[in-house]
């Protein structure tokens, strides 16, 4: 009988490697329908986990998934649960798509395909970057709500409606043609940054790791799109900072007091080349913004200091183009280390705090321009609040650590 560590771990690879490709098959025999697949794969694996410890690990784990998870789905047919519309005209659609992917030059990784298929233009806009991290990524409704300012139950709903809409509408699952990806590029795009994003404020490096990776394949797949290669930069000035994120005792460390001299300077400076590539195409877009405000973090390397107000510059483009909540709160910040006191309090105070009531980078800020500004028990209640929302341990006892401090100014 084989150890459960050994079956989780056969287990975890299959699911990282070929689970978007089960997934495609299975959505394709299912008409469609996303949800059908994911319930039947999850049955799939679960079996896995409970029949493999006693008859080993099969010699091609995923044709046994896929066996399985093909009785399960005839079984809900059968019990009317599933209604199969036009299966073989999608699995035609399916197998051809396949060939063209697979063939030298096009989408090199299966998660990539299904990005695109999820960026389909019938689906509502905004639902294809979530509808992308949930399918793709396996990302929780939680998880993606609080990406996207929504409640879990909200996004639940509107996850459901747009696998209604595929299988409804008969939506192939068929990889469009190379000229008619950067039609999709947006959505995709979206939803890495997404990922990238909640992988670096929940400390999950691996989640990180596999999205710049899938960036880079974007970046080989699309490489004169500026805003791709934007992004990548935006990864890579990140990513280069994660040696200074952390004491050596695992505490958390801010941005402004992080030794610039720990940076990984090799990918600062691939970014800053991506980043150098994207502006000559003479197209700004959002993520081109994002990374060269990252562009002028990682100057401090070489010059010693923060040009607060040029980052301030570059958010009043960002904000411009974008009504993104998140670079908002992160100007507000900007304009305090500027010294803009005013302004950033103007500018916080315009947010909507009702919106915003769980987003833990909103209150992070709140109690940090408060504590500025001399307002210690609004800013006491903010990194409570804060805290009280963050998910990785080391960011939560930073804030939790300010907020004790506080407690001795507060009467």
């Amino acid at each position: 009988m084989l150890p459960d560590h050994e079956i989780g771990a056969a287990l975890d690879q299959v699911f990282r490697q070929s689970r978007p490709r089960l997934l495609a098959f299975l959505a394709a025999r299912a008409g469609g329908d996303l949800t059908a697949a994911e319930d039947a794969l999850s049955d799939a694996f679960a079996a896995a986990l409970d029949q493999w410890s006693h008859s080993g690990i099969p010699r091609q784990p995923e044709a046994w998934l896929i066996s399985v998870a093909k009785r399960r789905l005839i079984d809900a047919q059968r019990r009317g649960a599933t209604r199969l519309a036009a299966m073989d005209r999608l699995s035609q659609a399916l197998e051809a798509a396949s060939a063209v992917v697979d063939a030298p030059g096009e989408i090199p990784d299966e998660r990539l395909k299904l990005f695109f298929v999820c960026a389909h233009p019938a689906i509502d806009p905004a639902v294809r970057a979530p509808l992308i991290l949930q399918t793709i990524l396996g990302l929780e409704a939680q998880q993606i709500a609080g990406l996207f300012l929504l409640t879990p139950a909200a996004m639940s709903q509107r996850l459901v409606r747009a696998k209604t809409k595929i299988r409804v509408a008969a939506i192939p699952f068929a990889v469009p043609p190379k000229e008619e990806l950067a039609g999709r590029l947006d959505a995709v795009l979206d939803a890495l940054y997404a990922a990238f994003t909640l992988s670096v404020d929940q400390g999950a490096s691996s989640l990180a790791q596999e999205v710049t990776w899938l960036t880079q394949i974007l970046v080989h797949l699309l490489p004169h799109e500026p805003e791709t290669l934007g992004l990548l930069a935006l990864m890579l000035f990140v990513t280069s900072r994660a040696p200074a994120r952390r004491s050596p005792d695992g505490r958390f460390i801010s941005l402004p007091d992080q030794d610039p001299r720990l940076w990984d300077d090799a990918l600062a400076s691939s970014a800053e080349a991506l980043l150098f590539r994207a502006a000559r195409g003479k197209q700004p877009g959002r993520y081109q913004l994002e990374a060269a405000i990252q562009a002028v973090h990682a100057a401090r390397r070489r010059t010693g200091r923060i040009e607060w107000d040029a980052i301030c510059a570059l958010y009043a483009q960002l904000t411009a183009l974008t009504a993104s909540v998140g670079a908002r709160v992160a100007w507000a910040l900007a304009l305090l280390e500027a010294g803009h006191h005013a302004s950033s309090e103007r500018l916080l105070r315009s947010l909507d705090a009702a919106l915003l009531r769980d987003h833990q980078p909103y209150w992070a800020a709140c109690a940090r321009i408060q504590e500025a500004l001399g307002q210690s028990s609004e800013a006491l209640a903010a990194y409570r609040r804060a805290a009280s929302l963050a998910v990785d341990p080391a960011t939560k006892q930073w804030l939790e650590d300010r907020a004790r401090r506080l407690e001795k100014e507060v009467p």
